[in-house]
């Protein structure tokens, strides 16, 4: 369904715009392009507030919201992390058990009956490095870390990053579930990454954290996403919106779908909602 035109006065339908970054509000370049910024200055121009809500630890989402001149709160690390872009200060950070998570990864693959996980791990605030094992992907980044398995657990970390070769993702998030019930999170944020967090962390925690300091109900709040770590987040706004390239599941339960991420998709539907207002 399309949404009814804004307030041509006054405080605008949605005065709080959430979004997530990859295959989102970035294109695949990892660029905001220039009809996206231009979206997000009518955000500002009627007085509304654009929120971050990414999978990304704040140290990786930095330099985005330093190149669209982002300021205020973030929400990163799939919510376990509460981000002051303005100050570059981080107010709230959630560890992971360092056992506990390998134990879920060894439960997991023992679930699984199809040999070793790759792995990775993202160390603890204010680091928050990507570090990997050998076979985690084909393209190393030259700003990860790598590492052999057993030293993954060697320090403090965030959250655990599984995939494997050969088993799809939806099965092996599965399977992490089931065997880390209650006692961690699993989400599903990008091909060939299935991460394990805090229990209790998702998106929706998050934001329902930056929007009570922020004064945003549900209600007034709109929200885009791409993939199955952004269900929390569309769930938890008043309206959400998929973009076309999204998972299916999120495109089932969203209120829209937009163009894709490529299509600039966030810049249409804020344009029919904040142009006029």
């Amino acid at each position: 369904m399309l949404l009814p035109r804004p307030r041509t006065a006054g405080r605008p339908r949605f005065p709080l715009v959430a979004t997530d970054l990859d295959g989102t509000l970035l294109r695949g370049d990892l660029t905001v392009s220039p009809r996206n910024r231009a979206a997000l200055a009518l955000v500002r121009a009627a007085g509304a507030r654009h929120l971050v809500v990414t999978g990304r630890p704040a140290a990786s989402c930095r330099e985005f919201l330093v190149a669209i001149g982002y300021r205020g709160l973030a929400v990163c690390g799939q919510g376990a992390q509460l981000y002051d872009a303005s100050a570059d200060r981080l107010l709230v950070s959630a560890s992971l058990d360092r056992e506990l998570a390998r134990t879920v990864v060894e439960r997991t693959e023992e679930a699984l009956g199809a040999g070793p996980l790759e792995l990775a791990v993202v160390t603890a605030a204010p680091e928050n490095r990507f570090v990997v094992t050998a076979g985690f992907t084909d393209r190393r980044r030259p700003e990860w870390g790598l590492a052999e398995r057993a030293e993954l657990w060697a320090a403090p970390i965030e959250k655990v990053l599984m995939r494997h070769r050969t088993v799809a993702d939806g099965l092996v998030a599965a399977a992490a579930e089931r065997v880390g019930a209650g006692e961690v999170a699993v989400t599903h944020s990008e091909k060939g990454m299935i991460e394990v967090l805090p229990a209790g962390t998702d998106k929706s925690v998050g934001l329902q954290l930056a929007a009570d300091r922020m004064g945003f109900t549900p209600a007034e709040t709109i929200a885009f996403g791409d993939m199955p770590n952004d269900l929390p987040l569309l769930g938890w706004a008043g309206y959400g919106v998929a973009m076309g390239n999204a998972h299916p599941d999120l495109k089932a339960m969203a209120d829209e779908v937009a163009p894709t991420n490529e299509d600039d998709g966030v810049a249409v539907v804020l344009e029919r909602l904040f142009a006029h207002s």
